[in-house]
């Protein structure tokens, strides 16, 4: 168990939304999606990373994708009716989410966003995503997700 609760266990803990949470050892520096699947032996089609993006316009949009699969930033405008879509600068992560990167969980930012989950997503029954600091991870129903971060599922993965 995580020692103490992040933002995004409080927000769940107030919704009274169930959830499991997952730490992992991070000393070696790999935070990566795909070692942190291997690090907790999940398959890492069920671990997801929070990408922030911005739009042309300016707007910040989060997209939730499996750990192996990369953003279609095509896609992405499309969806989200901008022009270009790019992923914001790591430095700015933090100002915008209130997380910083490895622990960016799509649960709880500084303020509300539109979010995308990967349709991929919709087959499932659980979720695994960041909880909010690098080692920790929340385990959580698909739907719960979904209504928590009032997203939408979208094809948005190459």
């Amino acid at each position: 168990m995580a020692k103490e609760k992040t933002n995004a266990m409080r927000i769940l803990d107030k919704n009274m939304i169930p959830y499991h949470v997952i730490t992992y050892d991070s000393q070696d520096g790999r935070i990566n999606g795909i070692s942190v699947a291997q690090k907790i032996g999940k398959d890492p089609q069920l671990v997801y990373k929070t990408l922030v993006t911005q739009g042309t316009s300016g707007n910040i949009y989060v997209f939730v994708i499996p750990v192996e699969s990369e953003l279609d930033l095509k896609k992405a405008a499309k969806i989200t009716g901008e022009k270009n879509v790019a992923l914001v600068p790591m430095k700015e992560i933090q100002k915008l989410t209130g997380y910083i990167r490895g622990g960016c969980s799509p649960i709880g930012m500084v303020k509300s966003y539109p979010t995308f989950i990967d349709s991929s997503a919709s087959q499932l029954e659980q979720i695994i995503v960041s909880g909010g600091k690098i080692g920790v991870l929340i385990e959580l129903s698909v739907r719960d997700l979904q209504n928590v971060t009032e997203a939408t599922f979208q094809e948005v993965v190459k």
